[in-house]
């Protein structure tokens, strides 16, 4: 095989390459996942769940702590570009959610405890009670937690990136 061969295989190899487009969802999300944790050099198992309108990607390691960054940053941002590159074509009924050695969970007991001391806040002072800025899907998990409390009322207030949720008494 000459070299003027060898390169017309690399040429179409590197058309193979291209078909990326043609993967389904799960797919492109594991690759997708791969692919940066490959490029923040982070030995992690990359492992993708479809199932209710959720696909989920998990992420298993011992550095997890970059790819999850400070306060979540890291991983809300994959989480917000992922369901962007996933789904290109635009708004979809499936929501892409990232995890990373069971962050999700540990944060939703935070913001859940978080959201029970403000709740006992606002009905012990009879005000309403601000919590810091959230992403749209924690204060949702949050508008829901406390909804199933029956004593609270709650409404989102502010500009992204800035909304804050109030939990309110519930009015007479």
């Amino acid at each position: 095989m000459s070299a003027e061969d060898a390169d017309d295989d690399l040429d179409y190899a590197g058309d193979a390459d291209s078909t990326e487009e043609e993967l389904g969802p799960a797919e492109a999300l594991e690759d997708l996942l791969e692919e940066i944790a490959d490029g923040l050099e982070l030995e992690m198992e990359v492992e993708v769940e479809e199932g209710d309108g959720v696909l989920k990607g998990t992420l298993r390691g011992e550095d997890v702590g970059l790819f999850i960054g400070r306060h979540g940053q890291t991983i809300d941002a994959v989480q917000h570009l992922a369901q962007r590159i996933v789904f290109p074509e635009g708004p979809s009924s499936v929501r892409v959610v990232i995890d990373a050695n069971g962050y999700r969970e540990r944060r939703a007991e935070a913001l859940r405890a978080q959201a029970d001391e403000a709740a006992e806040e606002a009905l012990n002072s009879g005000k309403p009670v601000e919590l810091d800025p959230l992403p749209p899907f924690e204060r949702r998990l949050v508008h829901e937690h406390l909804r199933e409390r029956g004593d609270v009322e709650t409404h989102s207030e502010g500009d992204e990136p800035e909304r804050r949720l109030v939990v309110s008494p519930l009015g007479d």
